[in-house]
């Protein structure tokens, strides 16, 4: 088959980080590419960067040197106001010290391919390939189609990583691009899955449903997070939902605390309070029932 002319595609997209070597988000060697924006707020997360379907400045207060040269080349006087920031970019242009950056970049099917290609050697080499993540990737589904189509054509590995909340239709025509699922699950509970995300869990369970019935290749992920929902009441519910559904395989992601600092780069609130960090033994436990019930359970993504 003639591959297809990538200058010719105009889809654009919105890349905050392309993290290449990784080997924690799906088989082998991998390039993860992740999308701005997700629809879900958990309180907890790990890259606030990736919230918003918008560029962001990043200010590193530890890498300022004080020479306010910053100040003296913005165009519109508000390096210290996060309303009036036109993000430009010539701030970041201008700092000698690395200080400020922009979180999010406008890069076009080609640019993103270009990155993942160089990377074609380890992927060979290592049964590895390219995972989508994010923010969500699902909500930019129009560019995530394009590069799910051209990895096709150069068989390239793909994996997606969602949080699953998206409509059916789009995550139905992702899944006929895609190799491997590697499907958030969050809370059991309705009420606190929306407490602590700001959405319902409801459309996120039913398209893990509707997705298994037609989809093998599904990891589950279920990040651990201490007074959300590392308690033995929702870790069991969470195991016997995906054995219900014939998947085997799931993941527990220890919780870290490397988001408080990205929240404070990017000028916002931490609001997650922490009162008990994670028990050493708690993810022992927690992987000892998904083993009891024959679901194969690995500590770390």
């Amino acid at each position: 088959m003639k591959e297809r002319n990538l200058a010719g595609n105009k889809k654009k997209g919105l890349i905050f980080n392309i993290q290449r070597f990784s080997l924690h988000d799906g088989p082998g060697i991998r390039t993860v590419v992740f999308f701005k924006g997700c629809p879900l707020r958990c309180l907890w997360c790990h890259n606030p960067e990736g919230q918003f379907l918008k560029k962001e400045m990043v200010f590193w207060e530890e890498r300022c040197i004080g020479c306010k040269t910053c100040l003296n080349t913005c165009p519109n006087s508000a390096v210290n106001d996060t309303e009036k920031c036109l993000l430009c970019g010539k701030c970041v242009e201008a700092c000698p010290s690395g200080a400020r950056e922009i979180a999010g970049r406008e890069m076009t099917v080609e640019e993103v391919m270009d990155e993942i290609k160089k990377d074609i050697p380890f992927y060979e080499e290592s049964s590895g390939g390219v995972t989508f993540s994010g923010g969500e990737p699902l909500l930019q589904k129009d560019f995530l189609i394009s590069l799910l189509e051209f990895c096709k054509e150069k068989g390239i590995n793909t994996a997606i990583e969602t949080c699953g909340y998206s409509s059916w239709e789009v995550l139905s025509n992702v899944s006929r691009l895609t190799d491997l699922f590697l499907f958030d699950l969050k809370i059991m509970d309705e009420e606190s899955h929306r407490k602590f995300t700001g959405v319902s869990n409801n459309i996120i369970l039913e398209n893990l449903r509707k997705l298994s019935s037609v989809y093998e290749k599904i990891i589950v992920r279920i990040p651990v997070i201490p007074g959300v929902n590392d308690n033995i009441e929702n870790i069991n519910k969470t195991a016997d939902f995906i054995l219900s559904l014939g998947i085997k395989e799931a993941h527990l992601l220890p919780f870290h605390s490397a988001g408080i600092e990205k929240y404070r780069r990017l000028r916002r609130e931490y609001k997650f309070t922490i009162d008990n960090f994670q028990r050493k033994d708690g993810l022992s436990l927690f992987s000892k029932i998904f083993k009891e019930k024959k679901i194969n359970v690995k500590i770390g993504g």
